[in-house]
């Protein structure tokens, strides 16, 4: 994916775990819990990408965690 800062393409490039249907940004860990970390990982890819819709899939708990965020 291209990623635009201040409206500026540059030249780096940014490639999430999945893209769904080129909308939605989706990123996924395996860890014991998910941190803060996590989540500003994806709302700073949300940014860069100009993307609206992620969410963030955590399969290292005991069941499926997951957070969508809406920027």
């Amino acid at each position: 994916m291209e990623i635009f800062y201040k409206n500026q393409k540059l030249k780096k490039f940014y490639i999430p775990d999945f893209i769904v249907y080129e909308e939605v940004i989706v990123e996924i860990k395996a860890e014991k819990a998910l941190t803060k970390v996590d989540e500003a990982q994806l709302i700073n890819s949300l940014t860069i990408s100009r993307n609206k819709v992620g969410l963030l899939l955590n399969f290292g708990e005991e069941s499926l965690r997951y957070k969508r965020f809406v920027g």
